[in-house]
């Protein structure tokens, strides 16, 4: 499949890490992108760093937790603009969620952003990408998808909803001229993961950008990152369940 040149797209979760760079490789490449976080300062000052390289961001002040909202505040973005041809739900929480003392403001905080917000960032405008026959919707997942790792209840769970959730719609919207990618990084630099204590093959944002806007490019499917990561965790996937428990307890 040839790659896809955009003329817009969204990013959420853009003020920092992950979607942050990944705004700007867009915007390098001469893509108008919206960069829509909760952090209206941080996104002043990515629209300025873009400004200075010859790009083009847009900041969008925006909540992926409340659903509605965000529903509403993209379909205006896609009309205002002629069509976003790129959507990226990147916006992402994630805190300990251990069985053992688990806390039901984080457990609901991950549903909401997780879930709830990224189902309704790619299901906006995609009526009317399917009417268009163009476009591209992106779901950042997480290896973690693969298996419900140790202390990670609420994000491995939310993490696996979205990966069912991009593989449905890649099915369904065969031949209609709309691509469905679902990203699953492993261990990536940024303030999320900077309260874990041990993240084997960590990846710099850069290097990591760089990796999944490729993929992107190419109208992947689906796209597993660090090889080192996704092999191991392509191991656990079809483990057994004791051999499975008995691996967590030892690995993490």
């Amino acid at each position: 499949m040839a790659e896809m040149n955009y003329r817009t797209a969204l990013v959420t979760g853009a003020s920092s890490g992950l979607g942050r760079g990944l705004a700007l490789w867009f915007a390098r490449r001469g893509v108008k992108v919206y960069a829509a976080a909760r952090r209206r300062e941080n996104l002043e000052a990515l629209a300025n760093e873009a400004r200075a390289a010859g790009a083009h961001i847009e900041p969008v002040e925006l909540d992926v937790a409340d659903a509605d909202a965000t529903l509403a505040r993209i379909r205006e973005l896609d009309a205002a603009c002629g069509g976003l041809e790129l959507i990226i739900a990147n916006a992402g929480f994630g805190q300990e969620s251990s069985g053992k003392r688990i806390n039901w403001d984080t457990v609901k905080k991950t549903i909401d952003v997780n879930v709830t917000g990224a189902a309704a960032t790619l299901c906006a405008v995609l009526p009317q990408m399917v009417e268009r026959k163009r476009g591209h919707i992106v779901g950042i997942a997480s290896l973690a998808a693969w298996r419900g790792l140790k202390r990670q209840a609420a994000y491995s769970a939310s993490k696996a909803f979205l990966s069912t959730f991009m593989e449905s719609l890649r099915v369904d919207l065969k031949a209609t001229g709309v691509r469905v990618t679902c990203i699953y990084p492993g261990f990536v630099k940024s303030e999320m993961t900077a309260q874990n204590k041990a993240m084997p093959f960590l990846l710099e944002t850069e290097e990591a950008v760089e990796m999944m806007g490729k993929a992107i490019l190419r109208g992947e499917a689906e796209y597993a990152f660090p090889w080192q990561t996704a092999s191991l965790m392509g191991v656990m996937k079809v483990m057994p369940n004791a051999l499975f428990d008995a691996a967590m307890r030892r690995l993490l």
